[in-house]
């Protein structure tokens, strides 16, 4: 907590204290209290919170650190070296997603190399030689989840970078915008900001149910697992034999460790829900809660004069957009009656947004 404070002004460092331990701030950290999470996971949502409540905004923290880009080499002992390169998170994500994925399709019965150290002789081989003879290339699969008035540049909310954190909103519109080849639409509650629930069908687990899963968990649900989403794998917690159904709610994405654990222990994950990741049973019957994401509804913009018009329900009171029917074009003057035709609706511009995936 001192790490991720250092930086900010008394009153912002007082915020991130309370949010983490006192249990009645506005939008208190919910679930798993700060002292039951190990330091990793804790780090993380710290540092989470510090950038989307830093009173700098982060496009300019953002720019600063462009400039300060660079690759490191660090000789390490018994013949081994460090290779870093500071990039910015989309790049560095879209790498390690790249990577990862390369090093899964390598993975077989005749490979005897971890997924680790797939991963780093899939990237040496990349830079060294371009591509090796023999790797895969796939495409990096990346989630940005970004708020609608972000995107469409009348607010400034970090978008959420799926295995990273808070990214500054100009770096998600010009994601969607240069276009990562195609991305996911997911709607979000306006008011506590968790995203909104996608059906299922069958026994396998449909593509975008899982990108529902890497949004909703953002990581391996295992107590204290920080694995990234995109190396983990979808799991019936009741199994699909003993009458489970492939729901959101009966799924969860342990990484393939704790898959593991699952099946072949007594460890047992529960009580999952649309919005919430499942928590554990240990062995002994000790039950370890699940790992809220710090999901936050929206900041709405300052209105300008004659914000009324908006449909705001009073000073006093939390408001809300209203909708209302648009009006019909003059031509058109005079409201179709019960059973009778109204004029044509616009074309959708965009009709085949559900095949779409997240890019």
């Amino acid at each position: 907590m001192c790490d991720e404070a250092s930086g900010l002004d008394p009153a912002a460092a007082a915020a991130l204290e309370a949010h983490f331990l006192d249990p009645e701030a506005p939008f208190a950290a919910r679930g798993c209290p700060a002292g039951e999470l190990v330091p990793g996971r804790f780090r993380a949502k710290a540092r989470s919170w510090r950038e989307r409540h830093h009173p700098v905004s982060i496009e300019g923290r953002h720019r600063k650190g462009v400039t300060d880009r660079r690759l490191e080499f660090v000789p390490d002992r018994d013949g081994m070296a460090w290779l870093s390169a500071y990039v910015t998170a989309e790049v560095a994500t879209a790498a390690w997603s790249r990577a990862t994925a390369a090093a899964r399709a390598l993975q077989g019965p005749a490979e005897s190399r971890t997924l680790t150290q797939l991963r780093a002789d899939v990237a040496a081989d990349w830079l060294i030689a371009g591509v090796a003879e023999g790797t895969p290339s796939p495409r990096a699969q990346v989630l940005v989840t970004v708020p609608v008035l972000s995107l469409l540049g009348t607010g400034e909310e970090p978008a959420m970078l799926d295995g990273y954190g808070p990214i500054p909103p100009s770096v998600a519109r010009r994601l969607v915008g240069d276009g990562a080849g195609s991305f996911l639409r997911v709607l979000t509650d306006p008011r506590s900001g968790a995203p909104l629930e996608i059906g299922r069908t069958s026994y396998p687990v449909p593509k975008a149910m899982r990108q529902w899963l890497r949004l909703r968990d953002g990581r391996c649900p295992f107590p204290g697992c920080s694995n990234h989403s995109l190396d983990n794998e979808a799991d019936h917690l009741l199994a699909w034999s003993e009458g489970g159904g492939t729901g959101v709610t009966n799924l969860g994405q342990p990484c393939r460790k704790h898959h593991r654990l699952k099946h072949g222990t007594a460890w047992t994950p529960v009580n999952a829900t649309r919005d919430q990741p499942p928590g554990w049973i240990s062995p002994a019957g000790r039950s370890y809660p699940s790992e809220y994401q710090d999901w936050e509804p929206p900041h709405w913009p300052e209105l300008p004069t004659g914000a009324d018009d908006l449909g705001l329900a009073g000073d006093d009171t939390e408001w809300e957009p209203q909708w209302e029917p648009p009006d019909w074009p003059d031509e058109t003057a005079g409201a179709p009656g019960p059973g009778e035709t109204g004029p044509p609706l616009p074309v959708d511009p965009f009709p085949d947004w559900a095949l779409f995936i997240a890019a």
